[in-house]
């Protein structure tokens, strides 16, 4: 069982330009579509996170039950569904501006366990940002580590939600040493400022680096550096296409048997490349249609 962790929300996505188009609204959130991209891709998952009763929240939960994922350790309240309006650019790439006040999902619990067979729980974007859910998050991500469970981190930057920059970095780094896998977008890394090597030396066994178009890269604790082509692909727009990255790369790894920080540790070049050219492959696909679609098995092929 592979379990993600974080935010389910709704992208209210633009259907033409301007400030005033027509707004559809698209079930999301990073943790939320990493979760149906691993149900799709079939590997066992779970979905702990904390949704609304309201009817935004029910299509949250029904997406995830359409793709295979157990949402037995959704926890539920009154309050509504956290919305995020998407901007595209003429790229296909998406910014977001976020109504989260009082929403349902920031006010998240530590479990007092993790579901049965748990191998792996991935964390990220808003959810470690936004409290009191944020230190909820970060205390199951501190337990799950402690007790030999593989973890991964996307912390998936939204400046527009962190008011202490600096704050946020530093407690980012507090985070590294219970995580075994960190995948960032370039972008990320650019704004909390470090390098791979740096965080290498805090705590995983690998970094990914995404660089959208041009691929992604693997960063190893022996000091390995294997980049990787992205595929071409006909863009429409990039919404859901790291968290496809997110959970190509937890499905993979699980195929290879490598759930675990001293079994990342061990993968070599030919793993790793065949991993990465299956996390890219998935991640075009999303990127050729509208809104969060990541693949199903089939479209992708073996690893």
């Amino acid at each position: 069982m592979i379990v993600v962790a974080g935010e389910a929300l709704i992208d209210l996505v633009p259907q033409g330009r301007g400030a005033l188009a027509g707004l559809k609204p698209a079930l999301g959130g990073g943790p939320y579509n990493t979760a149906v991209a691993l149900g799709r891709l079939g590997s066992p998952t779970a979905f702990c996170s904390r949704t609304s009763r309201d009817a935004f929240g029910e299509a949250l939960l029904d997406g995830l039950r359409e793709a295979g994922v157990d949402v037995s350790a959704v926890q539920r309240g009154p309050e509504p569904t956290t919305l995020a309006v998407a901007t595209i650019d003429t790229d296909g790439s998406a910014a977001y501006s976020f109504y989260v006040d009082g929403t349902a999902d920031r006010l998240f619990a530590a479990p007092a366990e993790l579901p049965a067979g748990t191998r792996a729980v991935s964390f990220g974007t808003c959810s470690l940002v936004l409290e009191p859910g944020a230190s909820a998050y970060e205390e199951l991500l501190r337990a799950a580590a402690a007790q030999g469970v593989f973890t991964a981190l996307d912390p998936n930057i939204r400046a527009g939600l962190i008011p202490d920059a600096d704050a946020y970095r530093a407690r980012f780094k507090s985070w590294l040493p219970s995580v075994s896998l960190l995948k960032l977008s370039q972008e990320d890394a650019l704004w909390l400022g470090g390098t791979p090597s740096e965080w290498l030396a805090a705590g995983p066994s690998a970094v990914v680096v995404t660089q959208g178009g041009d691929g992604l890269t693997v960063f190893t604790r022996d000091g390995a550096v294997l980049p990787v082509p992205g595929e071409k692909v006909d863009v429409v727009d990039t919404i859901g296409a790291g968290d496809t990255v997110n959970a190509a790369l937890l499905h993979g790894l699980a195929t290879l048997g490598a759930l675990s920080p001293q079994a990342l540790t061990g993968l070599g070049v030919e793993d790793w490349t065949r991993l990465l050219r299956f996390a890219a492959r998935a991640a075009a696909i999303t990127c050729s249609r509208a809104g969060a679609q990541p693949p199903y098995a089939s479209e992708l092929g073996e690893l």
